[in-house]
């Protein structure tokens, strides 16, 4: 084998690799469970799937954390901590914090971020 061909070769696998891996996260989500708890704590009030309401849309969101470090962790702070969410008029509001049942829960956190980051 040349190295050119080893090199390329190397680089489909890495490829293929990531690939698989980012599949398998998305696969993970519970697209259902994660729909119940947005519209249990109203959430599609202020955002909807595609189009921008008062808040952004969940595509608007994925599409501005995309491939960014950290992106589940600051949305997963932002819905539990309540800082203060910006409207297209201006003005500001604290975020309304998402419950859970079990209180907390972070499966059921994270589960919900990682569908609005797969939109």
């Amino acid at each position: 084998m040349t190295q050119k061909f080893q090199s390329r070769l190397a680089a489909c696998l890495v490829g293929a690799a990531l690939f698989g891996a980012a599949c398998a996260v998305h696969a993970e989500v519970d697209v259902e469970a994660a729909k119940a708890l947005a519209r249990q704590n109203n959430c599609l009030k202020c955002h909807a799937i595609d189009k921008d309401k008062d808040g952004p849309s969940y595509k608007s969101v994925a599409e501005k954390f995309k491939g960014k470090a950290g992106a589940e962790a600051r949305l997963i702070e932002h819905i539990m901590s309540g800082e203060k969410a910006k409207f297209p008029d201006g003005h500001e509001e604290e975020h309304k914090i998402v419950k859970t049942s079990p209180a907390k829960d972070m499966a059921q956190i994270k589960n919900l971020v990682q569908w609005i980051l797969a939109q």
